[in-house]
C-alpha cells in the first residue's frame, strides 16, 4: 500500500464528494486553522522562553545600572571638577612662571646696567688715579708766591662784627694788583689735554 500525503488525501476526499457541502468545507477550514495555530504555538514556545530570559536579563541589567550608575556619574562629575581645578592650577603656575621669567629678565637687565655703570665708574676712578699720580709724581713748582696776595691788596678782617660795615665791604670788589694776577693756568691743567 502506497502512502499518500495528507493534503493530497484531503483533496481526493473532497473530490469524492459529488455535492458541495458547505459544512464540510467549514470544518475542513477550521481543522486547517487549528493545525496551523498549533504549529505556530509549538514553534513560538521556545521563542517565548528566550524572550522571558532576555526580559529577566534586561531587568537585572537595569537594576545594576540603577544601583551603579549614579555613583559612577557622581565620580565622573567629581573627576571633571578635579580636572578643572588642576587646569586652573596649571594655568596659574604657568602665569607665575611667566612672571618669574619676566622678573629674572628685568633683574638681568638691571645687572647689565649696573655692570656698565660699574665699568664707567671704574674707568673714571682709574683715570682720576692716573691723573692724580701724574700730578703728584711731577716736581711741583713754587706756587707759594702765585697764590698769595700782596700785603697792599689784603684787607684787614674786622675783629668786631658790624653788620653795616660788612654790607659796605661786601659790595666793594677788591682789586688785585697786576703783578699778583695769574698769567696762565697752573701746570696741572695741561696734563688733562694729553
Amino acid at each position: 500500500m502506497r502512502l499518500i500525503p495528507i493534503p493530497v488525501l484531503l483533496i481526493q476526499i473532497a473530490r469524492s464528494f459529488t455535492a458541495i457541502d458547505p459544512l464540510f468545507w467549514l470544518g475542513l477550514s477550521l481543522l486547517l486553522v487549528a493545525v496551523s495555530l498549533t504549529a505556530v504555538l509549538v514553534a513560538a514556545v521556545p521563542a517565548f522562553h528566550e524572550l522571558a530570559r532576555a526580559a529577566r536579563s534586561a531587568e537585572k541589567l537595569f537594576d545594576t545600572l540603577k544601583r551603579d550608575l549614579p555613583p559612577t556619574l557622581e565620580a565622573i562629575r567629581l573627576t571633571g571638577l578635579e580636572i578643572s581645578d588642576l587646569t586652573d592650577d596649571v594655568s596659574d603656575g604657568v602665569k607665575s612662571a611667566a612672571q618669574v621669567a619676566k622678573q629674572v629678565d628685568r633683574s638681568l637687565d638691571r645687572a647689565r646696567e649696573q655692570a656698565r655703570s660699574i665699568e664707567v665708574n671704574t674707568r673714571s676712578v682709574f683715570t682720576g688715579v692716573k691723573a692724580a699720580w701724574k700730578i703728584f709724581s711731577r716736581p711741583t713748582p713754587n706756587r707759594r708766591n702765585l697764590d698769595r696776595l700782596s700785603a697792599e691788596s689784603r684787607q684787614p678782617l674786622p675783629l668786631n662784627f658790624d653788620e653795616h660795615q660788612f654790607d659796605r665791604n661786601f659790595d666793594r670788589d677788591p682789586v688785585i694788583p697786576e703783578e699778583n694776577r695769574l698769567k696762565s693756568p697752573p701746570a696741572y691743567f695741561d696734563d688733562e689735554e694729553e
